[in-house]
């Protein structure tokens, strides 16, 4: 009876999601004025007015309409976003995802018991799966900890969507497949996916009732590797994830049409755990330089990876590990926790297996060989050669800086997030010599399936402070008084978007609303002021704090002309990835690195100045 009640009062992952509350609708008014005095940086007076004037009539004419029926729509749905959201950011479009929509990251393994060092691939490889199945256990038995803001408890379902999913491709728009069940709701899938060298290997992590240990899994990644290394190469069939979305559907149509066995395959790899990828890349990385392990996770190997897995887990020849995920299932908080849940045990466990060195007689893993033809390898290359054109196009550099962290802010009373933003700000400024709408990802996770709304870092606030850390004549006190302003501007801002008071995501819904009626696209959304502070996801920098723990993420510019700007934060230490297109002349992520560095150290400067 006491174990029964000890039971009872213990939490379980998904317990709260019936009762979380709904995702609410702003209001109108609230959400134009925010949309009005962002806009703001990047107009002179008369375009300001212009676009005052377009909000004002919106306000009273045809948004009052569609906001009535956005009201209506979110009465009958939890989370009147949800679908929306998954299908215009990530399943309708059409560009490559892999290289444009996925995030990764490197594993902060090298940190500590695992620095570079050939042969240890197989052996360190075996122990990460190990803790990786051994969080895909506690995920199974509902026995990972509820997130909480507070007493909050926050919505776990994108957890749900970590193992065992994959995005497929569609003509037209994609879709996503879940095979993931917890205990208590019956069969899940138990097979890892392994590629190496252009071959795929599926096998069973579970024998006779119990997960694998580490040394057997280690036999069955030796077994994989010793056929690849001693037999001619696979096709590769994986790159064709990388194409442009209908082409990779077609080609997919193809691959099914030649042989039914093909759609049994893929639906092996589609329902796998995870993909391993057995990488024979060597890339450099020390605790203060990830760029190039970070460079070869976003864009190596296109054939040891399957892009539309929501998570590849990669191991490099020297014993480094990644990640790589398509981004449509989930947000990297969901990796975040896993890859430290990893590194954490890794670390207490001094990055050796502590347990049984025994192997049971397991069967061998199955090779999946694709039946294919000419029309399918020339495909395959095809993929292959769109993907090492734009591949190659990737700048991406990804620092520690070293001489303060969390801890010197913290003392300061400056909050560490807004701290770097503003800095990118000044960094962006004194680059480009002009302000840079800019998009950060704010948690909406308080509501039912909630994800994401944005916050837009670069503020009348931002851009006067910038103004003034560039013009001589302005002293220091006024400097630091329009920095706090500044400051204070953020964090506001960031607690609106977080408890469902943003506008981005609301302007977005109003615009489907009269798409779906079939309504002309109203005045505000054609307004080249929408597109130029960053609306419709035309956002120059690209954000997203990535947390407090030991990982790090990675990502492509949003748009052509753009930055990706990702990073951690540390008691002692901000580590900061940068990407950019080299095809585009005026962006440098080496150049903004650098700026965002010396801003830094600009901004503490005014902060040892005595306070107002």
């Amino acid at each position: 009876m006491e174990n029964q009640l000890a039971k009872s009062t213990e939490e379980r992952t998904f317990q709260y999601q019936d009762s979380l509350p709904s995702l609410p609708v702003p209001s109108l008014e609230e959400s134009l004025k925010k949309y009005l005095e962002s806009v703001k940086p990047f107009a002179n007076e008369e375009e300001y007015k212009n676009t005052e004037a377009i909000v004002w009539k919106f306000q009273n004419g045809i948004g009052e309409k569609l906001q009535q029926k956005l009201l209506q729509r979110a009465k009958g749905k939890r989370n009147w976003l949800e679908e929306w959201w998954l299908n215009v950011s990530y399943l309708d479009v059409r560009i490559p995802s892999q290289l444009n929509v996925n995030f990764g990251g490197p594993a902060s393994h090298s940190e500590h018991y695992w620095p570079p060092k050939e042969g240890t691939q197989l052996e360190r490889g075996s122990i990460s799966l190990w803790h990786n199945l051994n969080y895909w256990q506690l995920l199974r038995k509902e026995k990972l900890a509820v997130e909480k803001i507070g007493n909050t408890p926050l919505d776990m379902n994108q957890f749900r969507m970590l193992f065992s999913t994959c995005k497929i491709p569609g003509i037209t728009r994609d879709s996503i497949i879940n095979y993931f069940r917890t205990e208590s709701e019956g069969h899940s899938p138990s097979h890892l996916a392994v590629l190496c060298r252009g071959r795929v290997f599926v096998f069973d992590v579970m024998h006779e009732g119990y997960l694998m240990t580490a040394p057997e899994i280690q036999r069955q990644l030796t077994y994989i590797q010793k056929k690849c290394h001693s037999e001619p190469d696979g096709p590769g069939v994986a790159a064709l994830t990388t194409e442009e979305r209908t082409r990779w559907a077609k080609a997919r149509e193809y691959l099914i049409s030649l042989n039914p066995e093909n759609l049994t395959m893929l639906e092996k790899i589609q329902s796998s755990l995870l993909v391993f990828c057995l990488d024979d890349d060597s890339p450099h990385v020390t605790p203060e330089d990830y760029s190039q392990v970070s460079a070869k996770i976003l864009n190596g190997d296109p054939t040891v990876r399957w892009g539309d897995k929501s998570y590849n887990l990669i191991a490099f020849s020297n014993g480094v590990f990644g990640s790589n995920c398509d981004h449509a299932p989930f947000d990297a908080m969901v990796l975040v926790k896993v890859c430290y849940y990893v590194d954490e045990n890794i670390l207490e466990n001094e990055g050796r297996w502590k347990g049984s060195e025994k192997v049971r007689d397991i069967p061998v893993p199955e090779e999946l060989v694709f039946t294919v033809d000419e029309k399918v390898l020339n495909d395959i290359n095809q993929a292959k050669a769109q993907y090492f054109k734009q591949a190659s196009d990737l700048q991406l550099v990804v620092y520690a800086f070293t001489s303060f962290g969390k801890k010197l802010t913290k003392e300061k009373q400056l909050h560490p997030d807004t701290f770097i933003q503003l800095a990118l700000q000044l960094a962006y400024y004194r680059l480009h010599g002009r302000p840079g709408c800019c998009y950060e990802t704010a948690m909406t996770r308080l509501f039912y399936h909630g994800r994401t709304e944005t916050v837009r870092p670069c503020t009348v606030e931002a851009v006067n402070w910038c103004q003034s850390m560039q013009n001589p004549s302005t002293s220091l006190l006024e400097r630091q008084h329009m920095m706090l302003e500044a400051f204070a501007k953020h964090s506001k801002m960031m607690k609106d978007c977080s408890t469902g008071k943003g506008f981005d995501r609301h302007l977005l819904g109003l615009s489907l609303i009269a798409k779906e009626e079939g309504l002309p696209v109203p005045e505000l959304f054609t307004d080249p002021l929408f597109s130029r502070s960053g609306g419709g996801g035309n956002f120059v920098l690209s954000t997203s704090l990535v947390g407090y723990l030991r990982v790090q993420g990675v990502m492509a510019p949003m748009v052509h002309n753009g930055y990706g700007f990702f990073y951690h934060i540390r008691d002692d230490r901000f580590v900061v990835s940068c990407s950019a297109w080299k095809s585009c002349p005026e962006t440098d992520a080496e150049k903004l690195v650098q700026q965002v560095f010396h801003a830094f150290h600009d901004m503490m400067q005014l902060m040892e100045m005595p306070h107002l």
